[in-house]
């Protein structure tokens, strides 16, 4: 199994988990899983209309994961024209949020940015370096030089 299989096979664990699986084999039925979470959804939405939330992100690949999801669960992800591009909207039940959509969230989301981080790393030792260590960690100097200017990728 290569490393990309096993993280799909562990995101689709993940979302089995967070639907209430209580065995092996309910945990290896994804399509079963899937639908006990639109059921539970349909359930809170039935019981409130659904708030509206904000969700922003720091990096465009835990907003494409969240996305994703909310279009797994049959939810319509927008945002509002001049919101920023890492901003995802959506109209869903407080307790889904609270109880299943954000907790399976930073669960997958773990498991991706864990993934990409070792898949960097391999690329730059591989083609760049051998050490994709971060920069050591130095005093302050006690006045940096007028020419000094900082740069960023935003």
């Amino acid at each position: 199994m290569t490393d990309e299989e096993a993280l799909i096979e562990r995101l689709r664990l993940v979302e089995a988990l967070h639907a209430g699986a209580a065995t092996a084999g309910e945990r290896d039925a994804a399509a079963s899983a899937r639908l006990r979470i639109l059921e539970r959804l349909k359930a809170f939405e039935r019981a409130a209309p659904p708030p509206e939330y904000t969700f922003s992100f720091r990096d465009p690949w835990s907003k494409k994961l969240f996305s994703a999801l909310l279009r797994r669960y049959n939810l319509k992800p927008y945002r509002y024209r001049r919101q920023r591009h890492t901003t995802v909207m959506v109209r869903v039940p407080k307790q889904f949020v609270d109880e299943t959509l954000w907790p399976e969230f930073l669960e997958l989301n773990k498991s991706l940015t864990g993934y990409l981080a070792e898949m960097t790393d391999r690329v730059i030792r591989e083609s760049m370096h051998a050490d994709a260590s971060e920069p050591e960690i130095r005093a302050e100097p006690a006045a940096l030089p007028a020419s000094v200017q900082g740069f960023s990728d935003e």
